[in-house]
C-alpha cells in the first residue's frame, strides 16, 4: 500500500497543508474517465483547469498529500501570467509576486551588462514575476478544487498502465491499497523523473551537461531591488557562476556552480553550503548578514526532448515530455504553454470535433518549441556551464573582452524564455500573408494583449475556443461570412466573433470592443 507522509514538510515561510488521501471505499465504484492525468505539477493542473474551461472532466493523481518541497520555479514570464489569466490565478499570483524587468551580469567584479526587458504601461503583466512555486502550485490547487469537472485525488499514486483496445488501463495504489481505473486518455504530467516515461521504456534526445548547480532558498535582509544578479568568475568560485534572485517573505534564491569533480553530497552538506553563501554575501558587500536556510537542492542542465508527445492513449506534457535548462526561465514557463495547447487538442478529441490525428498536430508544435528552446538554450547553458576546453575558452575570451569591449556585451543575454510561434502548424492557413497584415500577429503566434481601457485588455474577452478578431466601423458582419460561421457552429465548433471598431453593436458579433 502507498504511504506518502502525512508530516507537514519544513519551511520558514510556507505553511505546508496536509491534505486527506482520496480512498476507494469512500466512493462508489469507477467508472471509466475521459482523462486522467498523472501528477499535480504546473503542467498537469493547467491542463485540467484548461480542459475544464472546455467543458472536459478530468481526473487528478498525485502520489503526495501537500504541495511540492521548495521554491523550486520561481520567475514567471508575461506570456505565462497570461495563460495563468485564463484559468483564474494570475491575479493572486500578482498580488502576491515580486515583478521585475532588470538583470545584471558582473564579471570578476564589474558590472559588464544590464538587461532591459521591453515594458510599457499598455502592458497588463511585467516581464517577469517573482513567486515562488509553493503559492504558484496553491493557487493552481484551490482553482481546480472549487472546478466541478475536476476530481482531485491526493494520496493516490499511478502503479502500472495497460493499453488495451484504444484506452489506459490504469492501476492506482492508496493508504488502504490498489484500486483500477479506465481512461480515454492518460496525461502524463509526472515530471522529470516521470515513472510513466521510464515504464513505457521511452528515450529522451538531446544532451545532458555535467556541471552541477546548487540551488539555495536562504531568508535574510537585503536591501537591494528586484532584478536578477549573475557573477561570473568571481574570486571565491573562480571560473564558475553565480546567479541570485529576490522572492517574497525575505527569501533568496543563490544558485552557485560547483567546480568540476565536487559531488552533489559534499556540496549539500551544512558547512559547505554556510562557507560559500557567506562569501557570496560578502562578495556582494555584506558580509556577516545573518541568514537562515529554508531550502536546497542540486540541479545539473539537460536540454532533452522526447521525439513525439503521444504514445497511443497516453500523451506527454512539460517535464515528462523534455527536460529544459531553467537558464531563461524555461522549466514551468515551458510547460504552462504545453498544457494550453495539449488541453485544446484533447477537448476537441474527446468531444468529437476532431479526430485523434489532431493531437499528432500538439506533439509536432510542441516538440518543435522544445527543439528551439533546445537550440536557444543550449548555447545559453554553454556559456553559463562550458561543457569542453573550446567552450570555456571562447567564454572566457568574452567574458575578458566584455570588460573594454561593448559589442560582445550582448551574450550575457542568455535568450530569456519567450512565446513560440507555431509558424509551421499544420492548422495555419495554407498561404502565407503575413506581409499583408505587417501591424499585427503572424501565422501561429500569439495575440499581443493589447491595452482596451484603464483595467481592460484584449485577453480579457478571450479564451475556450476559436476566436475571429474582425476588424469593422460597419453595423453587421457581412452575410457570406456568417453564412461560414453558422456552418461552423453547426458543426459543434466553439466559435465566438468579436467586432473591433465599431461604435454600435454589430449584427452577427458576440461582442464589440473598442478599437485601441
Amino acid at each position: 500500500m502507498h504511504q506518502p507522509s502525512s508530516t507537514p514538510r519544513p519551511s520558514i515561510y510556507y505553511r505546508y497543508q496536509v491534505h486527506a488521501p482520496w480512498l476507494p471505499s469512500a466512493h462508489a465504484a469507477q467508472a471509466r474517465q475521459k482523462v486522467v492525468i498523472a501528477g499535480s505539477g504546473p503542467a498537469g493542473m493547467v491542463t485540467a483547469l484548461e480542459l475544464a474551461r472546455h467543458g472536459v472532466a478530468s481526473v487528478v493523481l498525485t502520489s503526495e498529500l501537500q504541495l511540492s518541497q521548495g521554491s523550486r520555479a520561481i520567475v514567471f514570464t508575461r506570456r505565462s501570467m497570461e495563460i495563468l489569466q485564463q484559468v483564474g490565478v494570475a491575479g493572486r499570483m500578482t498580488e502576491g509576486g515580486l515583478p521585475w524587468r532588470y538583470g545584471n551580469s558582473y564579471y570578476r567584479g564589474r558590472r559588464v551588462f544590464r538587461m532591459e526587458a521591453p515594458h510599457d504601461e499598455d502592458d497588463r503583466f511585467f516581464p517577469m514575476l517573482n513567486v515562488q512555486q509553493q503559492y504558484m502550485e496553491e493557487h493552481l490547487y484551490d482553482a481546480c478544487a472549487a472546478h466541478p469537472l475536476i476530481d482531485f485525488r491526493w494520496g493516490n499514486k499511478l502503479q502500472s498502465v495497460e493499453q488495451k483496445d484504444g484506452h489506459a488501463l490504469v492501476t492506482v495504489d492508496t493508504p488502504e491499497g490498489e484500486y483500477p481505473l479506465q481512461a480515454d486518455w492518460l496525461v502524463a504530467a509526472d515530471g522529470g523523473r516521470s515513472g510513466l516515461r521510464t515504464a513505457m521504456n521511452l528515450q529522451m534526445e538531446g544532451s545532458s551537461y555535467e556541471g552541477f548547480f546548487v540551488i539555495a532558498d536562504i531568508q535574510i535582509d537585503l536591501p537591494l531591488p528586484t532584478e536578477r544578479l549573475a557573477f561570473f568568475d568571481p574570486e571565491w568560485n573562480p571560473g564558475n557562476t553565480i546567479l541570485m534572485h529576490r522572492e517574497p517573505h525575505g527569501i533568496w534564491r543563490v544558485d552557485y556552480q560547483l567546480p568540476p569533480g565536487e559531488t552533489p553530497e559534499d556540496a549539500l552538506r551544512p558547512e559547505s553550503l554556510k562557507a560559500r553563501i557567506d562569501a557570496q554575501l560578502a562578495m556582494i558587500g555584506h558580509a556577516g548578514q545573518p541568514w537562515e536556510m529554508d531550502w536546497c537542492s542540486v540541479y545539473s542542465a539537460r536540454t532533452l526532448t522526447l521525439p513525439d508527445y503521444v504514445h497511443g492513449s497516453v500523451l506527454f506534457t512539460g517535464d515528462a515530455a523534455h527536460l529544459l535548462p531553467i537558464f531563461g526561465v524555461r522549466g514551468a514557463n515551458t510547460a504552462f504553454q504545453d498544457a494550453q495547447s495539449l488541453a485544446w487538442h484533447l477537448a476537441f478529441v474527446v468531444k468529437g470535433l476532431a479526430g485523434k490525428a489532431l493531437l499528432a498536430n500538439h506533439s509536432a508544435e510542441r516538440v518543435g518549441a522544445a527543439r528551439e528552446i533546445i537550440d536557444e538554450g543550449g548555447k545559453s547553458t554553454r556559456f553559463m556551464t562550458p561543457p569542453s576546453r573550446g567552450f570555456r575558452l571562447l567564454r572566457d575570451a568574452v567574458l575578458s573582452l566584455s570588460l573594454t569591449q561593448e559589442f560582445v556585451r550582448p551574450l550575457y543575454h542568455w535568450r530569456t524564455s519567450r512565446p513560440h510561434e507555431y509558424t509551421h502548424s499544420a492548422l495555419n492557413s495554407p498561404g502565407d500573408d503575413n506581409g499583408l497584415f505587417t501591424d499585427g500577429p503572424a501565422h501561429g503566434a500569439p495575440p499581443r494583449n493589447v491595452r482596451l481601457g484603464a483595467d481592460e485588455f484584449l485577453l480579457d474577452h478571450l479564451g475556450g475556443g476559436f476566436e475571429l478578431l474582425y476588424f469593422t466601423e460597419a453595423d453587421a458582419i457581412p452575410a457570406p461570412l456568417q453564412a461560414v460561421l453558422a456552418e461552423w457552429r453547426a458543426r459543434g465548433v466553439p466559435l465566438r466573433v468579436t467586432a473591433v471598431g465599431a461604435a454600435g453593436p454589430v449584427a452577427g458579433a458576440d461582442q464589440v470592443l473598442a478599437d485601441a
